[in-house]
């Protein structure tokens, strides 16, 4: 393995100022397109855990995992999750001291595949991939807001008939809030997510509190060794208590996005790594705590898994407080949060469709890879992912089903942007070469970590297809997996038409990496 040694961020850089192969950069005035580094270590950590905001999105998702292993697969999955999501958070944070940059995985995996498996055609799928799946988490969480409102509605409206439009209207609501703030507001980002941040924990407090003094309380038995099985139709406890984990993971993936705000955090080789493994420890302890309390107060378990609001932790709050405002007040903190966290889910993703069109990785590249020269952010790839996260909003009005695919095609594709360059750099690693380490490293368990993180990955991809409910019909079909497939196979017709010719991204290893 080659010796440890000293990382800069210039030097990290060379891989933004060279082409495929040649280590000459191409001297466009794309190059010139550079984004302002005001971020600093704190507000950087609050980014990445409001991005997260697991616990708030668990108590929006947890439908499926009462279905599906019930208190054990919420209790015990958490921790099984973070423990895996951090080993891959870790793993990534290395990649990240030593080569920061927006694009992430997509360039690690063009840097690190082995010639022979064409390092190109792999980072175009993966930049494909990994922008789909973070377009898809744009729409998912707006979404799943909207139709906690409607929960809302339904709890204080004994009138209201939901309709699916409804839920759209609501979402695109809920998707202009933080796109305007993106606009006109992106001095406010340091301030916004260190006042996210803040707010984070002391809503947790404060849900936490009410629950525990208001609401009755369920044994420790049924919290830390109760099981539901039978449910969801399937035969096999072991898939049922899978699938109820897959609930718990889908709130934890997304820490790579402080990653797409490389350019954008002062030192960031050594800041990013950290902001992403503080920001699964402080949200599978934030996550954990809710969900303890959660269970020890759930209540009536019937109601609350039949409630018409749809949404079990809208019944919860309603049971334990016994008022439909005290509910409907703390939910709206739940949603609160959640709005602060799309605005830091658009700024990376616009960051990250910026630097994929800045390697020629998109059609009409030229126009996404402007920087605003005014408003200093990439405006136009910014208005990409607000348009295509709007217009899927609308495959709701035919089919929700289908559009909760988006979630699971959102979680199954970052899990498989991590898997490849984990394996690819594990390999290196495994035939001794793997490249200088940054500031940041696992010294004698960074294998062990990788194997883990890895592991973890595929372990998610392969269960993340499966439908929750059988026998399977047109309704209750998981389309993720179709829908991931169209995208890459979209990835590899736009490779042999034109992507293997415009697509630039350093596929051979700097100098001084080797």
């Amino acid at each position: 393995m080659s010796e440890t040694k000293e990382f800069s961020l210039e030097q990290a850089r060379v891989n933004d100022d060279t082409s495929p192969g040649t280590g000459v950069h191409s001297g466009s005035a794309r190059a010139s397109q550079k984004l302002d580094r005001y971020l600093s270590l704190k507000p950087a950590v609050a980014f990445a855990m409001t991005v997260l905001s697991s616990w708030t999105g668990i108590s929006l998702t947890i439908g499926g995992a009462f279905y599906n292993g019930g208190p054990t697969t919420i209790i015990w999955g958490t921790i099984l999750a973070g423990a895996g999501t951090l080993a891959i958070a870790a793993s990534l944070g290395e990649l990240a001291s030593i080569t920061p940059v927006v694009g992430a995985q997509y360039r690690w995996t063009g840097l690190y595949a082995p010639p022979a498996m064409s390092p190109a055609f792999w980072s175009l799928v993966q930049g494909w991939l990994t922008i789909f799946s973070w377009i898809g988490l744009c729409a998912a969480v707006p979404f799943v807001s909207a139709q906690a409102v409607q929960g809302l509605i339904i709890l204080n409206s004994d009138t209201y008939v939901p309709e699916r439009w409804h839920a759209t209207l609501l979402m695109w609501a809920f998707l202009a809030t933080p796109v305007l703030c993106n606009v006109f507001g992106r001095k406010l980002l340091k301030a916004v997510e260190i006042t996210g941040g803040v707010l984070h924990i002391i809503f947790f407090i404060v849900v936490v509190t009410v629950l525990a003094c208001m609401a009755q309380r369920s044994t420790a038995e049924f919290v830390f060794t109760e099981s539901w099985f039978g449910a969801s139709g399937w035969e096999s406890e072991g898939v049922q208590w899978c699938l109820g984990l897959i609930s718990i993971t889908s709130v934890l993936t997304g820490f790579d996005g402080v990653l797409h705000l490389s350019d954008e955090i002062s030192d960031a080789p050594v800041k990013v790594p950290r902001a992403m493994m503080l920001a699964v420890v402080i949200n599978t302890v934030l996550s954990l705590g809710f969900l303890i309390t959660l269970l020890f107060c759930i209540g009536d378990v019937e109601a609350a898994l039949s409630t018409p609001t749809g949404f079990p932790t809208i019944q919860i709050l309603y049971q334990a407080t016994g008022s439909k405002t005290g509910a409907t007040i703390i939910e709206c903190m739940i949603l609160l949060s959640t709005m602060i966290a799309l605005f830091g889910v658009y700024a990376s993703v616009s960051r990250l469709t910026w630097a994929f069109a800045k390697d020629n990785g998109l059609p009409f590249s030229e126009f996404f890879s402007r920087v605003h020269p005014t408003l200093h952010i990439p405006l136009n790839a910014l208005g990409l992912v607000t348009t295509i996260s709007a217009l899927l909003g609308l495959i709701n009005i035919g089919n929700t089903t289908a559009f909760f695919a988006i979630l699971a095609l959102a979680t199954m594709g970052l899990y498989l942007s991590y898997v490849f360059p984990l394996a690819f750099v594990l390999h290196r690693k495994l035939t001794g070469q793997h490249p200088p380490y940054g500031p940041f490293r696992l010294g004698i368990w960074s294998i062990p970590v990788n194997i883990i993180g890895l592991s973890f990955g595929i372990f998610i991809v392969i269960f993340l297809p499966f439908p929750t409910t059988i026998p399977v019909t047109a309704q209750n079909m998981n389309y993720a997996a179709p829908i991931l497939g169209a995208v890459m196979l979209g990835a590899v017709i736009d490779w042999f038409i034109s992507g293997h010719k415009r697509f630039q991204v350093p596929t051979s290893m700097p100098e001084h990496y080797q």
